[in-house]
This record gives structure tokens, sequence and C-alpha cells, in this order.
């Protein structure tokens, strides 16, 4: 392969250099044990704590102790929702938990789980846009209600939620119940201001702003209590236990800094070249259908629906010549069955299987969109050739 163009930065992103080289002390000279009781230990500890104050100042909160590490978002979801269900929760009365269709395999596999042990689970619905109905959903609010759950960002579309407004609105119906923001693909992509909210949980994982796997946050509204989801020591607060993953704390913690800094840049040049390369793939297909149609969406992603032609037929055709992108959630690309976003949505059922996901960087570069822009018409003419939908074809002059 002479060239790799990756569009798959909802998936993971590439590690920032500048991330890396923070990192690499802590696995050579500082690698001792943040909890234990010497000098190189306390090192360790304080580079946390001030990661700590990083990633508290990356979220818009003041007070760093409401930031808790852990492995990924995925853990950071669970967290929030089994520890809001197994403090607040009962089967008989306290039972009611929201979120939306669209949301991460993260949360859904959680509710789905809670629904088979008793709990109600109701889950708002979006219109063709990717939008959610915010009156429908807050309609959904009962005195039952323990957790909603919504994210800030879309993975699949990039479409962006009123979470603040969502959160203040839902609280005013019943106030008690915890609001529990996914803010994995929101974060380094547009500003984040959490102090004064009425958001109780937000999560993070650090590959999604270039920083490595392996390594998330979880901010927890001051006063909120919830049932730890890692028991064992006393890290964290005895939040969550286990050893600390320093380098990689560290590493998450750079990379926020960079992706505050990078924000302009990721609001105005990473938005226009994916407007770039979106507008060149419409106009060269009239097959060819934007699923991204929310206008208030991150500047990063598009998804494009291409009529009649096989998704994963797509894929690897674009990935013999480098492109790298995703017909959906990295989570479920092993899965044939199509987008539940999508789905959601109401997209036609000939757009529906030939949806590929194109997310960008700040380290995209011009040429590799004029080259995106170059080779993708390309394979979707070569594959509508062997398409069992000629007929169909044909009326797009393919």
């Amino acid at each position: 392969m002479e060239k790799l163009v990756y569009l798959d930065n909802n998936a993971t992103t590439k590690i920032d250099e500048r991330v890396l080289d923070s990192m690499l002390p802590y696995f050579k000279e500082e690698y001792a044990n943040p909890s234990s009781m010497y000098d190189s230990a306390h090192c360790c500890a304080n580079a946390i704590e001030e990661a700590r104050k990083d990633i508290a100042d990356f979220l818009g909160v003041k007070n760093e102790k409401s930031i808790i590490f852990t492995s990924c978002g995925t853990e950071s979801a669970n967290t929030a929702i089994k520890g809001v269900v197994n403090q607040y929760g009962n089967k008989e009365t306290k039972n009611h938990i929201i979120t939306t269709q669209v949301k991460h395999h993260c949360v859904l596999s959680v509710y789905k789980n809670f629904k088979k042990k008793g709990y109600r689970a109701t889950y708002a619905s979006v219109n063709e846009n990717g939008e959610l109905n915010i009156e429908n959903l807050l309609s959904k609010i009962t005195s039952d209600t323990i957790l909603l759950s919504v994210m800030h960002a879309n993975n699949e579309t990039g479409a962006i939620y009123p979470v603040y407004e969502i959160a203040h609105e839902a609280k005013k119906i019943n106030k008690n119940l915890k609001i529990f923001v996914d803010g994995v693909q929101a974060a380094g992509k547009i500003p984040i201001e959490l102090e004064g909210s009425d958001i109780d949980f937000y999560s993070i994982s650090g590959h999604k702003f270039h920083a490595p796997k392996g390594v998330g946050a979880l901010y927890v509204k001051k006063g909120t209590l919830f049932e730890p989801f890692m028991l064992g020591g006393h890290q964290e607060n005895c939040l969550r236990a286990g050893t600390q993953n320093t380098p990689y704390i560290v590493g998450m913690a750079t990379a926020a800094k960079l992706a505050k800094k990078s924000l302009t840049y990721e609001l105005s040049e990473v938005k226009r070249m994916r407007d770039k390369l979106e507008d060149g793939i419409l106009h060269s297909l009239k097959n060819a259908q934007l699923n991204s149609k929310s206008k208030n969406r991150v500047p990063n992603t598009t998804n494009i629906g291409f009529k009649y032609i096989e998704g994963e037929l797509i894929l690897l055709y674009l990935n013999e010549l480098g492109i790298c992108a995703s017909s959906g959630s990295a989570c479920t690309s092993g899965s044939l069955d199509p987008s539940h976003v999508l789905r959601a949505q109401k997209v036609p059922f000939e757009s529906l299987h030939g949806s590929i996901r194109f997310s960008l960087s700040r380290f995209t570069t011009e040429d590799e969109i004029d080259y995106a822009i170059q080779k993708i018409p390309e394979v979707i003419k070569k594959l509508a050739k062997i398409s069992p939908f000629q007929k169909e074809l044909n009326e797009f002059g393919l």
C-alpha cells in the first residue's frame, strides 16, 4: 500500500508525538506505583494530580477532584450508569431509566441488561436529520425516573445534542434524577463547559483526541453519590480501585491541553476539509445522499449513503487504495447488521447498507482530501457495474 489516507478518526486517532514524549519518562525513570510512600512514587502521584487539573480544565470545571481516571469510555459509561442505578434504584418504584435510540452500545447494552433485571428502559427517538425531539424526550420523565443518558455528539453522524439544555429542563421535571452525558465524540472537537451545568456525569476517552488507547475519565459532579464499579484499593478517592496508569493519564492530559489549543483549527480548517470532501463526493455521484443532516454537528464527521451499493464492498475497495473509513461504530464493524443510528433516522433501505462514515482529524491534509475525492467516486462507479441493481443505478447515470 503506497498511500494511507486515514478517515476513521471517530474509531480512534493517531497518538500525537508530543503526547508520546510526555509519557516516556513514566515508562522509564518515573515508573513507581503512585500509591507507594517513597519519593519517586510521590513524583508519579503528583503527575497524576496535575493531569487531573488539566482534564478538569479541558472539561470546563473548577474542581479537579470531580475527575476520576478510568481505562476507557466504556468503563466510564458503565461506572456512571450502574453506579446510579445501584445507588438509587429499585425494581418496585425507582425503576425507570431513559436514553436515546442512537446511543453507543456501551450504553445500550447496559440498559438492555438492566431491562432483563426488571427495570423499565425508555428510548427516545430522533428525526430524519438525526436530531432529538427535546419535548418528546422530556415527556418521558416520571417521578420513577432515576437516570437519563444522552450523548453530546453522535459517533456515526456527528450530530450534536443540546445536553446542557436537556439536563436543565430534565431537572425541572424531576430534580432527583441523574444525568449522564457520553462526551467521547465531543471531546477535542467542540468546547465543553460543565461548570454550573446540571450534568452529573460526563465521560471521555483519550484515544479519540490523540492520546493512547486504554485511558479515559469520568466527571462526577460534586456531591453526587454512586456505587463504585471497580472495588479494591483506595485509588481515585476510593471511587475507582486499581493502580493508576501514570504514563497514560499523563498522556491524556497532554492530549487534552493540545486539543483545547487546537479547537479553533478544528472548528475552521477541519470543518472546511470535511465540507470539501462531502461536497466533492455528492457533486460527483448522483446516487450519494448525506446522512449527516443535522445543522449542528462536530466539524470532523460526515456520513454518506451510496444508493444500491454494498457498504462492505465499498470499504474493501477503498482499503486497496489506502483509504480507511467505516460503515458505523468501530464496536460493531464486525456485524453485517445496518447501523442502528441510521435506522433510527429512517434512512431509506437503498442507502442504509451503503452508508459510509468519514471522520477527519487535525492531522488530515488537503492532499489526502483531494485523493479521497478522486478515488471514492471511482470506486462507486466500479461497484455500480457489478451491482444487481443495474436498472436503479442507470437512473443515476451509473
